[in-house]
C-alpha cells in the first residue's frame, strides 16, 4: 500500500500542512447551473402534505381553525420546446383531508374511500382526477401561459407554480431573489398590493442534490394589523431539495409561525402557523449514486 500523502490531492495535501480545508473551499468555490428539465410524455407525481393552524382571540374568546390535506399532484408533460420550455396539464389525483373547528366535530374526505363528500367538500371533489390547469414554464421556472380549466380556481391564479432559479451558474453561499405581490383588503373593503421579496440561497450541494434555503421579506411598511395578519401568510421560510441532473423539485419543506396583535381590536390577538411539505414519487437510487459531492 502507497503512503498516504502520495495519494492525495494536492489541495489535500496542503490542507494537512496548514491545517485548513482546502478541499472542503475549492468545492464550495465550484458553480453549477440550476435549469428546470422536461420530456414529453413525462408524468411526474409528488405527494403534498399541507397542514395549517389559525387560532384567534376576540374579545377574549378563542377559537381554532384546524384543516390537514395529504394528496397527490400529477404534472403530464404535454411538449417541450427546443430551448427546454415545456408546457404540461397539472391535475390532483387523490386527497386526504380534515377539517376542524372549535366547537364543532371534526370532518374528513378521503376520495379513495368516499363515494360522496360531506357538506364544504364538494369543490374539492370535484376537483380530483380532472385537468385543473395547463401551464407552460420555461427552465428558470418562470410561468409564460397558464389556463385553468377549473373556473373557481381561475381567479386564485398567479404567481409561480413552482421555485425560480437563478440565470447565472450559482455556487455554495450565492444568492437570488424573485419580488412578488401580495393582494390583500382592508377592513374597509379596499384591495391593496403589498410587495414581498423570497430570497433563495444555495445552502449546499453534494451527490447532485442542490438543496436550496428559501426565506421571505415583507418590503412595504404595514401598519395595519387587519392587513398585516393576511400578509404573514406568505411569509414562508424552509428548505427545497433539487436534482441537478433531472432537473426536478426533489422536495420542499416549507412553513409560516407569526402572531398578529390587534387585528379586530387592541386585545385581539392571531396566531398563523403553516407546515408544507411535498416529496416526489419516484426511486431516488440513481441521485444519491452519483459522484459529484460539493459543499461547504
Amino acid at each position: 500500500m502507497r503512503p498516504l500523502c502520495l495519494v492525495l490531492p494536492v489541495c489535500c495535501l496542503a490542507a494537512l500542512l496548514l491545517g485548513k480545508t482546502a478541499c472542503a473551499d475549492d468545492a464550495a468555490d465550484a458553480k453549477v447551473t440550476l435549469r428546470y428539465r422536461f420530456e414529453p410524455g413525462q408524468t411526474l407525481r409528488w405527494k403534498v402534505t399541507h397542514r395549517n393552524c389559525t387560532r384567534t382571540t376576540v374579545s377574549g374568546t378563542t377559537r381554532a381553525a384546524e384543516t390537514n390535506s395529504v394528496s397527490v399532484k400529477v404534472w403530464r408533460v404535454k411538449r417541450v420546446e427546443p430551448d427546454g420550455t415545456a408546457t404540461f396539464v397539472h391535475s390532483v389525483e387523490d386527497v386526504d383531508m380534515w377539517q376542524k373547528l372549535s366547537d364543532r366535530a371534526e370532518v374528513r374526505y378521503d376520495s379513495g374511500e368516499q363515494d360522496k363528500a360531506p357538506q364544504g367538500f364538494q369543490h374539492v371533489a370535484e376537483s380530483v382526477g380532472v385537468p385543473l390547469s395547463t401551464v407552460t414554464i420555461n427552465p428558470l421556472g418562470e410561468v409564460l401561459d397558464r389556463k385553468q380549466h377549473d373556473a373557481k380556481a381561475a381567479a386564485k391564479a398567479h404567481g409561480p407554480v413552482t421555485i425560480p432559479l437563478p440565470e447565472e451558474p450559482v455556487a455554495v453561499g450565492d444568492r437570488w431573489s424573485k419580488t412578488e405581490e401580495i393582494r390583500v383588503q382592508s377592513d374597509y373593503g379596499a384591495f391593496r398590493k403589498i410587495k414581498a421579496r423570497q430570497t433563495f440561497e444555495l445552502e449546499d450541494l453534494r451527490t447532485g442534490v442542490a438543496t436550496i434555503r428559501v426565506s421571505t421579506q415583507i418590503l412595504t411598511p404595514i401598519d395595519d394589523p387587519s392587513i398585516e395578519w393576511q400578509v404573514v401568510q406568505h411569509a414562508k421560510t424552509g428548505e427545497v431539495r433539487f436534482d441537478v441532473e433531472a432537473g426536478r423539485v426533489l422536495s420542499q419543506e416549507l412553513e409560516v409561525d407569526e402572531r398578529v396583535v390587534g387585528f379586530r381590536g387592541e386585545t385581539s390577538s392571531m396566531h398563523y402557523g403553516m407546515r408544507f411539505e411535498e416529496v416526489l414519487l419516484e426511486s431516488a437510487a440513481a441521485t444519491a449514486a452519483r459522484p459529484t459531492d460539493r459543499r461547504r
